[in-house]
């Protein structure tokens, strides 16, 4: 008779089968089983061929009248099933391999986010176990990933790469020793930021940054926008504890580089934390904290009071410039950049602009 012993296979084997050899080597026909077992011949017939399932009540049965214990039947049939759903399984990640063109996979890999490979079915098993699915179609209707779906269509934009992009910063952020929030000391703490953009190196600038809002409780994340998303930064509250600011290196210019980086904090600062701010979105609600953000921002770059005395001087030349971010304590490509915004220079007058070149 067939020993009992541990089978691992990848082949789906019914238990049916052995039950059969079982049979044979007895010499105990399926009627006869049967009516041993008091059951009808045509269920003992499916068990056989794999149609009918061994439940426990049927294995504990089968113990008793061929002396096979009834957790060797509930073990084949376990493995069987878990060796047909595996196959099942096999067929809907081939069908996900056609999804593959909305998620950012190469940049993801470059960051050590996901696993290198050019197998496309282990592209798929990589991209659900990070994002947390049994299915790239799940993604969409997850909490988490909401807002990347809500962002507004522009272009080619991809609400998949989107959604990946704010994962990979939760990821990160959940990465760094971060104090708890402190509100007063974030305010308190924003003259020093601000004076950083006088500093030369934005490795060193960004490392600073870090240090200051992770004091007061805050997760700061700098990564390279991915393919398709179009995105400069982000602001969210991992699970309504920990505020995270994502910027992207998207552009590089540094006045850009902090008026979003003062806008993202606005965020933090002024407006609800269950909501994920992400450039895109469409509703009236969102402009309007938008705008607050943006006026936050300007304000804290150089107060309206102070730009409008700059500009009744009438003298935007660069040495002027020069002379008026130094006595405001910031980078004079911060006020280039002001000046540009509001038509007083055209986008070619680069004057005291600097593209930040950040470290890989």
């Amino acid at each position: 008779m067939m020993a009992e012993q541990k089978i691992n296979s990848d082949l789906a084997i019914p238990p049916g089968e052995y039950l059969d050899e079982i049979l044979e080597d007895m010499e105990i026909s399926q009627a006869d089983l049967a009516r041993r077992m008091g059951r009808p011949a045509q269920a003992i017939n499916e068990i056989i061929k794999g149609e009918k399932a061994i439940t426990p009540e049927t294995a504990i049965q089968l113990e008793q009248v061929l002396g096979v214990s009834a957790q060797f039947w509930s073990n084949m049939e376990s493995i069987y099933r878990l060796v047909l759903a595996k196959q099942k399984e096999k067929q809907e990640i081939e069908k996900e391999v056609s999804l593959l063109d909305r998620f950012p996979y190469m940049d993801m890999s470059n960051l050590g986010i996901v696993e290198k490979t050019r197998k496309a079915v282990e592209k798929v098993q990589n991209l659900r176990r990070f994002f947390g699915v049994s299915s790239l179609t799940n993604i969409e209707g997850v909490k988490e990933y909401e807002p990347a779906f809500r962002v507004a269509e522009k272009g080619s934009i991809s609400h998949e790469a989107t959604a990946a992009w704010l994962k990979t910063g939760s990821n990160l952020a959940l990465k760094q020793k971060v104090e708890a929030f402190d509100k007063e000391l974030l305010k308190e703490l924003i003259p020093f930021i601000r004076g950083l953009s006088l500093l030369n190196d934005p490795n060193e600038i960004i490392k600073k940054i870090r240090e200051y809002l992770n004091t007061c409780g805050v997760a700061f994340v700098v990564i390279p926008h991915y393919k398709k998303t179009y995105i400069t930064g982000a602001t969210f509250w991992y699970e309504k504890k920990l505020p995270v600011v994502m910027m992207s290196m998207r552009g590089s210019w540094s006045d850009i580089f902090w008026f979003s980086l003062f806008h993202e904090i606005a965020h933090i600062l002024l407006h609800d934390k269950r909501m994920t701010f992400l450039e895109g979105g469409d509703n009236e609600q969102y402009r309007k904290q938008e705008n607050e953000a943006d006026k936050f921002s300007e304000e804290t770059l150089i107060s309206s009071d102070i730009f409008s005395s700059f500009l009744e001087q009438g003298d935007i030349s660069p040495s002027n410039i020069i002379s008026f971010s130094e006595s405001q304590g910031i980078h004079p490509g911060i006020v280039t950049g002001r000046l540009q915004r509001y038509g007083y220079l055209s986008h070619k007058e680069h004057y005291c602009r600097v593209h930040y070149k950040w470290e890989k």
